[in-house]
């Protein structure tokens, strides 16, 4: 406890960084899990128009920057350049640090350790609405580079694979949970199932990737079965059942835009 106290006055040397667009109702979640022991929390916002950058504001965000949204990847590099700390902790503005990654987090920094390392994968887990929750309870999650020294390490640009290249150095992991609270509503589900399949497809097409009609036959099964049984969805009852649907529905729609603008493509 006292290590605790000592490190809120002398915070970490870690910038957080955040993207937001209309998450009025979340952003405090993700803010206020890092705030006292983080030197820098900054929000690039691409154009809310709800109350996400006041909320963010009052919530004790360091600085909020607007920053056009080209796509995941460019709006994560931008963020990068404008932290001013070498070691970024990137969240997403749905997502929240446990208490116990973030006590690792502090021990490791207190004990200097973090110098030999590039970077730390941490562990995303997914908050069910309806399902008992506790961070280390069986259920989907997935091990993602969050925590790194930009220097050595960064986002790709890409529009929708948003994930963290290490360049140089040696990569461990931390023990503690992200806490993600994916979803508002199936609702909400479809709707960004949507806006995120159209950019894949776009990004597919581009890359000369191909969807071929056998694919999308099978996608839908063989994705239900990996998010249901791979992804431990089982253990969270209906919930998961209905989760891994809506999964296997996006991975099948993505494909399904693809071979429209394939088709659209020979037409002309």
């Amino acid at each position: 406890m006292k290590k605790n106290r000592k490190n809120l006055l002398n915070k970490l040397p870690i910038s957080v960084f955040i993207i937001s667009k209309n998450e009025e109702d979340r952003i405090s979640y993700t803010i206020n899990s890092v705030k006292s022991w983080v030197d820098e929390v900054v929000l690039i916002d691409s154009g809310s128009t709800d109350n996400t950058v006041e909320v963010a504001k009052k919530s004790g965000a360091t600085d909020v920057i607007y920053n056009k949204w080209t796509g995941y990847g460019p709006q994560k590099v931008f963020g990068e350049s404008v932290c001013k700390n070498e070691w970024l902790l990137n969240l997403d503005a749905d997502e929240e640090i446990s208490e116990q990654l973030k006590d690792n987090i502090i021990a490791l920094f207190q004990s200097k350790k973090y110098l030999k390392k590039s970077a730390y994968y941490l562990t995303v887990k997914f908050k069910p609405r309806f399902s008992e929750f506790s961070p280390n309870t069986p259920g989907p999650e997935v091990d993602v580079i969050r925590l790194y020294n930009k220097t050595k390490a960064g986002f790709k640009d890409s529009p929708v694979h948003d994930s963290v290249v290490v360049k140089e150095g040696l990569v461990d992991a931390l023990k503690g949970k992200i806490i993600h609270r994916c979803f508002r509503s199936f609702t909400h589900a479809v709707d960004k199932i949507n806006f995120y399949t159209s950019a894949q497809a776009e990004d597919m097409i581009a890359r000369g990737k191909k969807a071929s009609i056998l694919r999308i036959a099978v996608e839908p099964f063989w994705t239900f079965f990996k998010c249901y049984i791979g992804n431990k969805q089982i253990f969270l009852g209906a919930e998961g059942f209905m989760m891994s649907i809506v999964y296997a529905f996006a991975r099948t729609l993505r494909l399904i835009k693809a071979k429209e603008k394939m088709m659209e493509m020979n037409q002309k």
